[in-house]
C-alpha cells in the first residue's frame, strides 16, 4: 500500500491512544521465517541526508534537539549514551521527554556534586528531562535522576511518571560463588547493589532515587503497564532471560511493594523460545511467584526457570497496544537476529508473531513502539548499519530511517502525545531527534 506524504500527515494526526484493533495487529505480525525482504512502498526509498545524520523518505524531515556535551539549564552537561525514552504531555502543547543514559563507572566516573540526590555517588547512570515546544524547539533540559548504573530502557506509567531500568547487577562486594571475571570490573567502583528500577516524576527537577526492590533485582530492560489491571510487565536482557509480571500492592505506589511473577508456558515448561518455537500459535501461559526478589547473586531468573519459567533470548523493548503487549528478543530465532512476541493478558496467551529470517528484514530488534498509523516501529541494535524498521498491518517490513552518521544503535523511539512527531535517539555520540512531515 503506497502512502503519500499528505496521507502520512493525516495518519500522524491520529492520537496515540487511538490504536488499531488487536485482530489487525495479529494479521500484521503473523510473519513466517520465509518472509519477503524489505519493501520500499510504504513511505518510499530512503534519501541520502546531505548533512550525513539521518536518511529518511522524501517528504519527511528531522530536527536535532539535544546532543551529548551541551550545557543544560541546570549547568550540567548532557550525558552520553542516549537510550530508552518516554514522551508525556506538558503544559501549553509542550512535550516532556524523559531520557535514559546508559553509563557505568567502568566507562566514566561520576563527577556530580555531593549535594545532588544520588542513589550511588560512584555511578554515572542517570536520566535527563527535555521540554519541547509546539514547534519542536528545546525549551529546557536538566538532570532528573542520578547515581544509577546503566539505565537502559524503561517505560511510562499510567500515573504520569517514567520507570528507568538498570541493566546491571553490580555489587560493592563479591558474594560467594561469583567468578573473578564477574567481580573485577566493578570492584571498588560501586557502593551499593544494583539491578533495580527507579521512578522519575515527569514534573519537577531531580528525583529522590529510591530502588524499587520488590520489582526484582536483575538485568532490567523495559517495562509496560496494563491500564486495566495496573500490572507491570518486565523484560530482562540476558541470553537466558525470563518475562516477568509485577502486581503492585497499591495502584500508583510502587514503593508499597507487590508480588513478582514469571511467565510459564503451560505445555512447555522451561522452554527455550529462541529456537524452533512455533510461529503464530497462541500458547496458554501461567505465572509462578518469585520468592527471592532481591537476591545476592544474579539468580532471579534461575528461580523462575526452576519453576518452569519460559526462556527468552535477550528480552528487550516492549510496548502496550490495545490490550496486548509486544516485546522483542534481540537474538532469538533460527537466524539468531531477532523475534517479536505478542502477549495477550485477557486470554493469557503468548505468541511468536515475527521471526526475522535475516539481517535484511530485521537485525537485532531492541526498543519498539506502536505508531499512531498502526505499524510497529522498531529500533535496530545490529552489527552493521542501523535502521528504524516498520512492520505494516499487511505483514511487510520497510525501512523508515537509517543512521547515516555511524553504526550506533537507535533507541528510545516514542511519539508525542498528539501523534505528530516521532522522537528517537542515536545512542552514541548521544543525540535526540524529532522526525516529522513537511
Amino acid at each position: 500500500m503506497d502512502l503519500s506524504r499528505r496521507n502520512f500527515l493525516g495518519l500522524m494526526g491520529v492520537g496515540v491512544t487511538g490504536t488499531i484493533l488487536a485482530s489487525c495487529l495479529k494479521k500484521a505480525y503473523s510473519v513466517s521465517t520465509e518472509a519477503s525482504s524489505l519493501i520500499v512502498s510504504k513511505f518510499g526509498a530512503l534519501k541520502p541526508d546531505p548533512k550525513g545524520i539521518l536518511d529518511l523518505p522524501a517528504g519527511l524531515q528531522y530536527k536535532i534537539l539535544s546532543v551529548a556535551g551541551e550545557t543544560m539549564d541546570d549547568g550540567l552537561l548532557v550525558p552520553n549514551h542516549h537510550d530508552g525514552m518516554g514522551a508525556f504531555a506538558g503544559e501549553n502543547g509542550t512535550t516532556i521527554l524523559v531520557r535514559n543514559h546508559e553509563l557505568s563507572p567502568i566507562q566514566i566516573p561520576n563527577n556530580l556534586a555531593a549535594e545532588i540526590p544520588q542513589y550511588d555517588p560512584l555511578c554515572p547512570g542517570c536520566t535527563t528531562t527535555l521540554i519541547i515546544d509546539r514547534d519542536r524547539n528545546l525549551q529546557q533540559h536538566y538532570l532528573s535522576l542520578a547515581g544509577t548504573n546503566r539505565n537502559c530502557s524503561g517505560g511510562v506509567t499510567t500515573w504520569n511518571s517514567w520507570i528507568s531500568c538498570e541493566e546491571e547487577i553490580a555489587t560493592p562486594y563479591a558474594p560467594p560463588g561469583y567468578s573473578l571475571e564477574e567481580v573485577l570490573p566493578y570492584w571498588g567502583k560501586v557502593s551499593k547493589k544494583h539491578g533495580y528500577n527507579f521512578e522519575v516524576p515527569v514534573k519537577g527537577k531531580i528525583a529522590q532515587p529510591k530502588p524499587l526492590k520488590a520489582m526484582g533485582r536483575f538485568r532490567h530492560e523495559a517495562i509496560a503497564i496494563d491500564p486495566k489491571t495496573g500490572y507491570i510487565y518486565q523484560t530482562e536482557d540476558r541470553n537466558n532471560s525470563c518475562f516477568y509480571r509485577f502486581r503492585p500492592q497499591e495502584a500508583g505506589n510502587l514503593s508499597a511493594g507487590g508480588i513478582l511473577e514469571a511467565m510459564v508456558i503451560k505445555e512447555m515448561p522451561t522452554v527455550d523460545t529462541g529456537l524452533n518455537f512455533p510461529l503464530n500459535e497462541a500458547q496458554s501461559i501461567d505465572w509462578v511467584k518469585i520468592e527471592d526478589v532481591d537476591p545476592e547473586h544474579d539468580s532471579l531468573r534461575y528461580e523462575a526457570q526452576a519453576k518452569g519459567g519460559a526462556i527468552f533470548r535477550r528480552g528487550e523493548g516492549m510496548c502496550y497496544a490495545d490490550g496486548e503487549f509486544y516485546f522483542t528478543c534481540t537474538n532469538g530465532g533460527q537466524a539468531g537476529v531477532g523475534q517479536i512476541f505478542r502477549y495477550n493478558p485477557t486470554q493469557e496467551t503468548v505468541e511468536l508473531f515475527l521471526e526475522s529470517p535475516g539481517i535484511e528484514t530485521l537485525d537485532y530488534p531492541d526498543n519498539l513502539t506502536l505508531a499512531p498509523f498502526g505499524d510497529l516501529i522498531v529500533c535496530e541494535d545490529g552489527r552493521g548499519e542501523q535502521r528504524l524498521i516498520g512492520v505494516t498491518p499487511e505483514g511487510e517490513s520497510y525501512q523508515f530511517a537509517r543512521n547515516a552518521l555511524n553504526n550506533s544503535e537507535f533507541a528510545g523511539v516514542c511519539f508525542a502525545p498528539d501523534g505528530k512527531t516521532m522522537f528517537v535517539n542515536i545512542y552514541s555520540p548521544g543525540m535526540t531527534l524529532a522526525i516529522y512531515g513537511l
